[in-house]
């Protein structure tokens, strides 16, 4: 797995030995394809359920100011730690090896963008997305995007948020919710 675009691009990123399914290639092209004309000049990210860190370091390396990684499972925090290292990316980020609920609750900068790839069908998908879009992490200017399965099915809404941008690629779904009208 490599960095597509940007500062880093090309550089390999390492996976750990887990049940870890990392972003593809052309799903994190979609993603920022659509996000780029969203956001400032000067943004940051947050990573949640980061996995190998692929999306917050493509992110980074498309020009994030700041990347905070999320991510309870050790050896991926290790990996994503080892991919920073790698990629020359250390100084502009942090991976925090604690659950995303608890993350929720602890952490207290508002993210400009906020990336979040749990696992598919996960269960306490849409209570997780109640707490952040109910949390101090994002602001009206919040972009959020979800990645999950073609199969679970997120709503229209969430606290001022609505879906903005629904794609598909393969069963891979990715959902974009800003605090704008719909039209």
């Amino acid at each position: 797995m490599r960095i597509i675009a940007g500062e880093g691009k090309g550089r390999r990123l390492r996976s750990p030995k887990t049940s870890v399914r990392p972003t593809t290639a052309l799903v994190r092209g979609a993603i920022f394809s659509i996000l780029y004309p969203m956001l400032d000049q000067e943004w940051q990210a947050l990573d949640l359920y980061a996995g190998t860190g692929a999306l917050g370091i493509e992110a980074l390396s498309r020009g994030a100011t700041w990347v905070d990684f999320v991510e309870h499972n050790r050896k991926c925090c290790d990996a994503i730690t080892r991919n920073l290292d790698a990629t020359g990316f250390s100084a502009q980020s942090r991976v925090y090896c604690i659950s995303v609920d608890r993350a929720l609750t602890m952490l207290d900068r508002v993210y400009d963008v906020v990336l979040l790839d749990p696992p598919y069908d996960d269960p306490s998908l849409a209570s997780t997305l109640d707490a952040l879009f109910g949390s101090r992490l994002v602001s009206p200017k919040s972009t959020v995007v979800v990645q999950c399965s073609t199969r679970q099915r997120l709503p229209a809404d969430f606290h001022g948020f609505h879906k903005t941008k629904d794609r598909h690629y393969g069963d891979t779904n990715i959902s974009f919710y800003r605090q704008e009208v719909r039209s």
